[in-house]
């Protein structure tokens, strides 16, 4: 595996540029709309998610705002930057589960609070206001609903804040295939746990409210032919 190609000095300036980041006016002006959190989460929550039918992706942001599709870390990598364009830097949080997937979102301060965006196709791992005083407390937000098909809490660690300006744009801005780089740097990072491996055998399972609740969707997935 070779290691994420790091960003040329010129990128860890403060405001992101067109010119810098390789993106054309029109999708520029895209996330230049995107003027504070609350319209960041509501343009991902308008995208379709990306359901993967050709296989496992991770879309670079040019890739996401072409082809109208997301999933978490996708999702993710497009608000950080827009953070970036308006000021703010690009951050990802990553958030690691057993027997499950895991979950990306970008995170965001807020005074000395903590909040998120997160793109998600189910009701619970979503948005998250800026009230959390660490990103250990923000993870733990996602920690009750996150589970998996046999209703079992399954999140377990979290890592970050990532300053995507390490890596060069090329990377996960105007990459023209999945930006696999991003997930790895992610996986390299010391993750923390939430859990000890006493408290996860006492975790009970959701019960059947929960169970209900979870089958809700924002998107349907495309039906088999």
């Amino acid at each position: 595996m070779n290691p994420p190609r790091s960003a040329p000095a010129v990128m860890k300036k403060r405001f992101a540029r067109r010119e810098d980041i390789g993106l054309s006016k029109a999708e520029f002006a895209t996330l230049r709309r995107l003027a504070t959190p609350q319209k960041m989460q509501d343009f991902l929550n308008a995208l379709p998610q990306n359901f993967e039918p050709g296989g496992q992706t991770c879309l670079p942001v040019r890739e996401v705002l072409r082809q109208r599709r997301a999933h978490c870390i996708e999702g993710a990598m497009l608000a950080a930057l827009a953070f970036w364009i308006h000021g703010e830097p690009p951050l990802l949080l990553d958030l690691t589960a057993t027997q499950d997937y895991d979950h990306v979102v970008a995170v965001f301060r807020r005074g000395s609070h903590w909040g998120a965006i997160s793109k998600t196709n189910n009701p619970v791992l979503r948005y998250r206001d800026p009230v959390y005083r660490t990103l250990r407390e923000l993870a733990m937000s996602y920690f009750h609903e996150y589970a998996n098909k046999r209703h079992q809490k399954t999140l377990r660690s979290w890592a970050g804040p990532f300053d995507l300006r390490r890596l060069d744009p090329k990377v996960w801005i105007t990459n023209e295939k999945s930006c696999w780089e991003v997930g790895y740097a992610l996986d390299a990072l010391r993750h923390w746990p939430l859990v000890t491996k006493r408290q996860a055998k006492l975790l009970r399972l959701r019960d059947s409210i929960e169970r209900d609740a979870s089958k809700l969707r924002l998107h349907k997935p495309p039906q088999p032919r």
